[in-house]
């Protein structure tokens, strides 16, 4: 398959809002059941073990018209929410099954609530995830928080997670998180070769699929990315923060690369990745499980920094990395996690000279010469007058 045929294939099923993806896997065999979650993490290893199809619910962008879903939630609540209440009002998610959400934010929280009111036939857990993350506290509480997933997943789907086939699993998952570092890896080399409005559709595409099948069309798309030459351009490289639960539109991405920031790094679809390292494969796979989150989980704001000064290296230590010129940091509206983290965040980039911008967006904006400035303005910056231009 070339690229541009696997380009296709995740823009035809991002484009879906019916979710026809899932609906095709689950009617190939009867039995199939699917497992919907929530952003920004959770542990997909589990749901595949236990035979359902996990399912990323991130909401209907500026295509899906909010009706039903405000009468749910005040004006001054992100818009994530209201926007996946009416993709569940609409019928869209009636093949779910089970719906897990993690702990986010108060929001997801109360959708958790909410989901369980209306929908009672199906089985819906909040996801504490463990904040600290130290083996001996957080990671004995999250591994009894996964144990008491596998059995009751196991009895909504009817067939619980053995360790071997959490094993199994657990090996797919590693591989994925492994093509996603490369994919990652060559954008920050070279990111003319990977627009990242093709990689946000390919995660997006990824997390409606069986992870057989996204594994398969990942190779085929590094493969033919890092085959093809592409035509380097004269962009500033930017870091792209807080957008890790909540979507940005996809205006919004091709806008801000269109005015001449090249996206070297980002917390888009973080959950793909937020475990930075393979879990191991021998011994107890749940305590595998529990211990690679609290070891390895990536730095974001789900989850609790006790030292503020690691807080206000953070952003120093992935501009370092990813070899960027300069930050934007993009939230959410009303997005409380990635809000209160800003003030933080931006201080430690600002002690280090690290020019940044500021904004926030919502999922379903639709005008975006105001972002197009404001970026363009930026890279101009960059290019004439380099680091610590504008902040």
């Amino acid at each position: 398959m070339t690229r541009a045929e696997v380009v296709d294939w995740a823009n035809e099923i991002w484009d879906d809002l019916d979710f026809g993806a899932v609906k095709s896997w689950l009617a190939e065999k009867p039995g199939r059941k699917a497992a919907g979650y929530l952003p920004v993490y959770a542990p997909r290893e589990i749901i595949h073990a236990s035979g359902l199809l996990p399912v990323g619910i991130h909401g209907g962008g500026d295509r899906l018209e909010i009706i039903r879903g405000d009468a749910f939630y005040q004006s001054y609540i992100c818009h994530l929410p209201r926007s996946v209440i009416e993709l569940a009002q609409s019928g869209r998610l009636k093949m779910l099954s089970a719906v897990l959400f993690p702990s986010t934010c108060d929001v997801i929280r109360n959708l958790s609530g909410i989901w369980q009111m209306l929908y009672p036939e199906v089985y819906v857990r909040y996801l504490d995830l463990p904040q600290l993350l130290e083996p001996e506290l957080g990671g004995v509480f999250w591994e009894g928080e996964l144990r008491t997933l596998r059995r009751e997943l196991g009895e909504v789907s009817g067939q619980p997670a053995t360790d071997d086939a959490l094993r199994a699993s657990i090996a797919l998952y590693d591989e994925s998180r492994r093509l996603i570092s490369a994919l990652y890896q060559l954008r920050r080399d070279a990111p003319w070769k990977v627009p990242t409005e093709e990689l946000y559709k390919l995660l997006r595409a990824g997390e409606v699929v069986p992870v057989e099948v996204f594994l398969e069309k990942l190779r085929e798309y590094l493969a033919a990315a890092e085959a093809e030459p592409g035509r380097m351009r004269d962009q500033a490289r930017v870091i792209v923060v807080g957008a890790f639960c909540e979507p940005p539109p996809l205006g919004l991405i091709k806008t801000i690369e269109r005015a001449g920031c090249a996206i070297v790094d980002d917390d888009l679809l973080v959950g793909n990745r937020l475990v930075t390292k393979d879990v191991a494969l021998e011994g107890d796979p749940l305590k595998n499980l529990a211990l690679s989150f609290v070891t390895n989980a990536m730095a974001t704001s789900i989850l609790y920094e006790c030292d503020p000064a690691a807080k206000r290296k953070l952003m120093q230590e992935r501009v370092a990395a990813a070899r960027a010129d300069g930050i934007l940091y993009a939230a959410a509206s009303f997005c409380d996690p990635a809000l209160l983290d800003r003030p933080m965040l931006k201080a430690g980039s600002d002690e280090a000279g690290i020019p940044s911008i500021s904004f926030v967006f919502a999922e379903n904006t639709g005008q975006f010469q105001q972002f197009r400035e404001q970026a363009g303005t930026f890279a101009d910056s960059i290019k004439l007058w380099g680091s610590g231009s504008m902040s």
